[in-house]
């Protein structure tokens, strides 16, 4: 079976739940137009990847500004469900085609989750990821996830699955998602440097899928003009990050090759029959999984302060 599929490496707009929105559904109808039936977005995308976790000033203990913008990312997130979800789902239905998005979320104590939401082509939001473990200074942002989200979802004919940044490197999630026959990958980084490459080609090879590898290109200039932590800007390279999105074929190759230094909607064709193709030698999933040696149990429930 073959089908297109789509990556969306865009500019997002930073600390503007609003404009992330409306953005997010103008990448989604263009995706449709150009015939796409899968569109992935990078890491919470909406309202942007919080870049100043690791450039120095927001760690200091009880540093003002670095409160004040913590509490902006807050007020720019998203809720699930919510009427900002809704529109992403209509136009999700409205250009038949499924969507992959990377959201920070607000659950329902106000802490922040680093999420990935499934929406199919027929506009229902199908499947909803908290990252398990948000990495180095990720921790001041966000809560751990849990693994309810972490399975495939039947979208557009195909097993589609989902995993976000260093979540690509953890082999017992990879192998839930191979287990469960995942055919397209959502790989959801910042950006795709060198060290995302290889993780992504890896988990294409391992898991016998194509890869949707997702990131987004950062300029200076998307910083808002009253941005809490300016001053650490002069640290950091302009473009902050610079895109690198990739589709990867089950044999670790590229289909489409990294993308850098642009916006651009990366537009493939892919043929599903690859994946059964490549499994012939390796099939993690399956006739390499020596379920009478190995078992893996995952608790799926979604994790609650409160019961």
């Amino acid at each position: 079976m073959k089908l297109t599929v789509a990556v969306a490496q865009g500019v997002p707009a930073v600390l503007d739940l609003e404009a992330g929105v409306e953005r997010t559904c103008g990448w989604i109808a263009e995706a449709g137009k150009r015939g796409a039936s899968i569109v992935a977005f990078p890491e919470t995308w909406i309202p942007g990847y919080p870049f100043w976790c690791d450039a120095g000033t927001f760690s200091i203990w009880g540093h003002e500004q670095a409160k004040k913008l913590q509490a902006r990312f807050s007020r720019n997130r998203v809720v699930v469900p919510s009427p900002e979800v809704a529109r992403i789902a209509h136009a999700a239905g409205e250009a038949d085609c499924a969507v992959v998005l990377g959201v920070s979320e607000r659950g329902p104590s106000g802490t922040l989750h680093n999420s990935l939401l499934f929406f199919s082509e027929l506009g229902e939001l199908i499947g909803h990821h908290r990252k398990l473990v948000p990495t180095f200074g990720e921790r001041l942002v966000w809560g751990p996830g849990d693994a309810a989200g972490i399975r495939t979802y039947e979208a557009a004919g195909a097993k589609l699955g989902g995993l976000i940044c260093w979540e690509n490197w953890m082999p017992l999630p990879r192998q839930v998602l191979h287990a469960e026959g995942e055919q397209i990958h959502v790989a959801a980084w910042p950006h795709g440097k060198e060290i995302h490459q290889l993780a992504s080609r890896h988990y294409a090879f391992e898991g016998r899928a194509f890869v949707l590898a997702a990131g987004m290109v950062l300029p200076k200039s998307a910083i808002p003009a009253d941005f809490e932590l300016a001053a650490d800007l002069a640290h950091l390279p302009d473009p902050i990050f610079p895109g690198g999105s990739a589709v990867i074929a089950p044999d670790a190759s590229y289909v489409i090759e990294p993308v850098f230094g642009r916006e651009e909607l990366l537009v493939a064709e892919i043929d599903l029959a690859r994946t059964d193709e490549e499994k012939i030698v390796l099939d993690t999933g399956g006739h390499y999984a020596r379920p009478d040696l190995f078992q893996l149990t995952v608790n799926r429930d979604r994790l609650k302060l409160v019961r």
